[in-house]
């Protein structure tokens, strides 16, 4: 991995408020797909959470077995003040990649971005490795490339079926329509079922 996008990196822009890519609330997109589609006792991953206003948004929804994942501990810690009563064993601070469980539910929302592409292949690897035979992995990933170098890494939806087809079916695809103002149009909404190991 570039070592520029490591702990420290992102650490460092959650300190200094250098989060342009947080809306500062939970995606409306993702928390209505969980609502419409989860019970409350669904197993949830959410990986690179950074502030996690989507476990904020179900935990107060009274979703029970939220796991928030960070390489930071910086936002896990601001989730922490924001809500005394989100357990504390539920706030994990470790590499996505060495993180070991199985979920029903994983969420997507700006960390497939955050990641070098070259790092693509594992991510779809790991997300398959974390999820139940009968889970899925949604949210969304954006529906453009960028001039400039990121993060945030862009894509379009060939390169994602591409990218997923060897470990996944995609159940769902196509532009969000919920998307935040600025983002509206260029963010794709997307579920992933892992193929049979």
């Amino acid at each position: 991995m570039n070592e520029k996008l490591d702990a420290g990196y992102w650490t460092e822009r959650y300190r200094n408020a250098d989060t342009g890519w947080d809306i500062g609330y939970a995606s409306p997109a993702i928390t209505s797909f969980v609502e419409q589609h989860y019970p409350k006792h669904t197993r949830i991953l959410i990986p690179g959470a950074g502030n996690a206003w989507e476990a904020e948004y179900l935990f107060r929804a009274d979703y029970t077995d939220i796991t928030v994942l960070d390489i930071s501990e910086e936002p896990l810690k601001q989730l922490q003040q924001r809500i005394p009563e989100f357990p504390s064993a539920k706030l994990v601070c470790a590499d996505f990649f060495e993180h070991n469980a199985t979920y029903d539910l994983i969420l997507e929302q700006t960390f497939f971005c955050a990641l070098e592409p070259v790092l693509r292949t594992a991510y779809v690897q790991k997300m398959h490795a974390l999820l139940n035979e009968d889970g899925e992995l949604a949210g969304l990933w954006f529906a453009l490339e960028f001039e400039t170098e990121g993060p945030p890494f862009g894509g379009t939806l060939d390169e994602y079926l591409a990218a997923f087809e060897p470990f996944f079916v995609c159940a769902e695809a196509g532009i969000s329509e919920q998307s935040v103002n600025p983002r509206a149009g260029r963010e794709l909404f997307i579920r992933w079922k892992p193929k049979i190991r």
